[in-house]
């Protein structure tokens, strides 16, 4: 008989985790579950399948599938994050970061339809706040949309920081085509991206089925997320160089033949669909404040040394990145962000997330039914949310 406790409702879909042993034998499961939820948004990772499906009648034939494959779930493992903006202005804000996103424009709520990102929320501001907000977003898009996009000319140390109406800052960053043979359907917009159009469940699963069996061989940890009419390939950030993925191997060699496979299967590359949101801050202590973040996420380091890179082990939550701030802009630093980010966890895991947050160093701003605020050790603020 099926678990109810294997689900729960995060941002209003009813999401589970289910723990595999490779990378092949997640993407089986993704084919049982496409059988059965055709519609379902499923991000195939080497440990587990995250499946997420609108319809909740679907779910206890989802469990079943994975239970006849000998699957267990961990709805532990399940969370999902949001950033917020506090805007004086929220139509020309809501409008300014949808263009810098491509999502629709003309909503407060702008969720990525593939929800591969986090969704970014425009909010009231009650007061004016003049200075830099030190949490900003990188955004990353194949250079063509960039041009598109319709910013403006950029600034900073790169050419690529913008600021809505507000001041609120993105760094919208052009990604370049993969550089080698064979890689023409492959972005480098800081994650190696792949993105295809399918116009059967039969072949998706066949391309999930055989891009999951070319980077097992090898022993890539491919993330393969299959969206309706969609498979987003994936190498996760930086992955694609020697140095963050530690494996004899050149991932441009796997991109080649990961693009042919998709090809042979029927799939029809659309490079510009591929896209990159990492969430950034400054801080005047990055140990302390990385520290804060890796607690009350549930992240890892970056194995490489020397970068500041904090990673959700799933790879299925944006990556965090920090960088020192001036210790002497006392103003910046005492300014309240207009930026902050929320994380929806399970009910039944959100008092040891706080507890978590709190002994790594943050702060209680207030709590309420179901949500605690919190703020790191240098007042950058985090609402953990209880989902169903």
């Amino acid at each position: 008989m099926t678990t109810p406790s294997d689900w729960r409702t995060l941002n209003r879909l009813a999401t589970a985790w289910f723990d595999t042993g490779s990378l092949t034998q997640s993407a089986l499961l993704a084919e049982r579950i496409l059988a059965l939820a055709p519609d379902s948004l499923i991000d195939v990772r080497p440990t587990g399948v995250r499946v997420r499906v609108a319809d909740p009648s679907l779910v206890d034939a989802v469990s079943g599938a994975a239970r006849d494959l000998g699957l267990t779930a961990d709805p532990a493992a399940l969370q999902e994050l949001d950033v917020v903006i506090e805007a004086t202005d929220r139509p020309g804000v809501a409008g300014f970061w949808a263009a810098a996103l491509g999502r629709p424009a003309g909503e407060d709520e702008l969720r990525d339809p593939w929800r591969r990102d986090p969704a970014l929320l425009v909010a009231a501001a009650e007061e004016a706040r003049p200075l830099r907000s030190r949490i900003h977003l990188d955004v990353v898009r194949p250079a063509e949309v960039v041009a598109r996009a319709g910013l403006g000319e950029g600034s900073g140390p790169y050419g690529v920081r913008h600021a809505d109406p507000d001041g609120n800052e993105v760094d919208l960053v052009p990604g370049d085509p993969l550089d080698a043979p064979g890689t023409e359907d492959w972005q480098a917009v800081f994650s190696a991206v792949a993105c295809y159009r399918v116009e059967t469940v039969a072949r998706q699963t066949e391309v999930a089925a055989a891009s999951a069996a070319l980077a097992q061989e090898v022993g890539f940890p491919l993330l393969i997320d299959l969206r309706p009419g969609w498979v987003i390939l994936d190498s996760g950030k930086d992955r694609w160089d020697a140095d963050a993925h530690g494996l004899d191997l050149e991932f441009g060699e796997l991109a080649g033949r990961l693009q042919s496979a998709a090809r042979a299967g029927g799939a029809v590359a659309d490079p510009e669909a591929a896209r990159f949101v990492q969430v950034f801050l400054d801080a005047a202590d990055v140990a302390a404040v990385r520290a804060f973040w890796v607690a009350a996420l549930g992240y890892e380091h970056d194995r490489r040394e020397g970068l500041t890179d904090i990673v959700d082990p799933r790879r299925l939550n944006p990556v965090f990145a920090f960088q020192r701030l001036d210790t002497d802009d006392t103003e910046r630093r005492g300014q309240r962000n207009r930026v902050h980010v929320v994380l929806t966890v399970p009910a039944d895991t959100l008092a040891d997330r706080v507890a978590a947050a709190l002994a790594a160093g943050g702060s209680l701003l207030s709590e309420g039914e179901g949500s605690a605020h919190l703020a790191d050790p240098e007042g950058n603020e985090l609402v953990l949310a209880n989902g169903a």
